[in-house]
């Protein structure tokens, strides 16, 4: 570091515990006042000092041209409770391994291969839906992208547990969140209280599915083309010429069954709203789809015609990015714009933050698709808009996210509105992702 960097700047802390507190109680907020002391901003939890980055160049630094300075931050440090060491949480030659394996998974032609599949089961949750019924969108999203997820990765139906395992997911992430956010918490998970004895149901619970996918597939080893068998079937050619463990096995697939499905699950909740929000996008929205469609369903073919579609999912995912702070771990003493960041800090981006910062997004709460026009785009600094992360470590299901949340979106919205209930506040949360508090009860509308 150099001799002329200081400390970043940042909230005075006036009793132990505060930001503790501060964050529980809503961690949004908070970090929205942490930027208001600057791009580099520093804030103190417990013993560890934590960065909180809001510059574009600098939020390159810390994903792109010194990825190599930091580890995984201290969220997914402690979601190998659940994950394992799969692709979100593992480090070094072992990350670069596992994702070796699995890219060939999701190269562009096969994921445009599970396009159809999408579609059908968008379709098949729409047909269930009647005019003038009040439903809970994001439970509804939940249960069809678990199984868009487990057909297309897993060529298996979890229609039928789709619930439960909602449920098992839900008290997963919450119980965990509520740890996290305690101070030595992780000594709290090895006792035996109530809120340790419920997560380690719900990961059972969840552990179970994995199990039986597994088990299913090395039963009947048929010629698959699907996420699964390849991992089975993987070996590295380019590194030690194996396979996966069946530890490994169970880690990626969990890794991927999850995260495959709940952060596109609360993309498009999000968008449901939004949309139910500003009437004019959404006659746009239809009419772009009345256009190309033409009363059909969408194919994988029509994604390039319905970029005011995309354009839309773009801009509920800059409002409420589903993955709405990264973490990373510094590993070595370090500078980033001009401030020292000692080993072993932590060191935030946030979606949240960077996507609502009107120097990059004017009118910032305003919902706004045409901020995505290919020519609004290339006005702004890259890594003013990051829903995916960026990097070595960028999402590898960012393509079948991009492609799941249009088709999905199309096939809705060309017969459905969601039209929101009265007296019915709807607030985020900010778990591991960012959530509609209490679910997001809505009414059904025919177009």
């Amino acid at each position: 570091m150099s001799s002329r960097s200081v400390d970043a700047p940042g909230p005075p802390r006036r009793y132990p515990l505060q930001n503790w507190l501060a964050l529980q109680r809503n961690p949004l907020r908070f970090l929205e006042g942490v930027a208001r002391h600057g791009d580099v901003a520093r804030f103190r939890l417990g013993p560890v000092f934590v960065y909180l980055v809001n510059d574009p160049d600098l939020i390159r630094s810390v994903l792109v041209t010194r990825a190599d300075a930091y580890h995984k931050g201290r969220a997914l440090e402690r979601a190998r409770r659940l994950l394992g060491q799969g692709l979100l949480t593992s480090e070094g030659a072992l990350h670069l391994r596992q994702r070796r394996l699995m890219q060939p998974a999701f190269h562009r032609e096969r994921i445009a291969g599970y396009g159809e599949t999408m579609v059908r089961y968008a379709g098949r949750a729409a047909e269930r839906w009647k005019a003038g019924e009040t439903i809970d969108v994001h439970k509804e999203m939940v249960a069809l992208t678990l199984a868009i997820v487990g057909k297309t990765l897993f060529d298996a139906d979890v229609e039928e547990e789709a619930d439960e395992i909602g449920k098992a997911l839900t008290e997963a992430l919450e119980l965990f969140q509520r740890l996290l956010m305690v101070p030595y918490g992780e000594f709290l998970e090895k006792l035996p209280i109530p809120s340790t004895l419920r997560f380690r149901s719900a990961r059972r619970r969840l552990d179970a599915t994995i199990a039986r996918l597994i088990a299913e597939r090395r039963r009947n080893p048929r010629d698959r083309k699907d996420l699964l068998t390849l991992l089975l079937l993987a070996q590295d050619t380019e590194g030690d010429g194996g396979g996966m463990t069946d530890t490994q096995l169970r880690d990626e697939a969990m890794t991927i069954f999850l995260a495959g499905h709940e952060t596109t699950a609360n993309a498009m909740a999000w968008t449901w709203h939004l949309l139910s929000q500003n009437p004019e996008a959404e006659g746009r929205l239809h009419g772009e789809l009345d256009r190309v469609l033409e009363g059909r369903a969408p194919g994988v073919a029509d994604l390039p015609r319905l970029r005011y579609t995309e354009m839309v999912l773009s801009e509920s995912m800059r409002l409420f990015p589903p993955a709405w702070i990264l973490g990373r771990r510094a590993i070595v003493d370090h500078e980033l714009g001009g401030y020292r960041i000692p080993a072993g800090s932590i060191v935030l981006l946030s979606q949240w933050i960077t996507h609502r910062d009107a120097r990059y997004f004017p009118d910032p709460l305003r919902f706004d698709p045409q901020r995505f026009t290919a020519e609004a785009q290339a006005a702004r600094p890259k890594f003013s808009y990051f829903p995916f992360g960026g990097g070595p470590r960028v999402c590898i299901g960012e393509g079948f996210a991009w492609m799941e949340g249009v088709l999905v979106l199309a096939t809705i919205a060309r017969r459905w509105r969601f039209l929101p209930v009265d007296g019915i506040p709807v607030t985020p949360a900010a778990m591991i992702t960012l959530r509609p508090k209490s679910g997001l009860p809505m009414r059904i509308e025919a177009r």
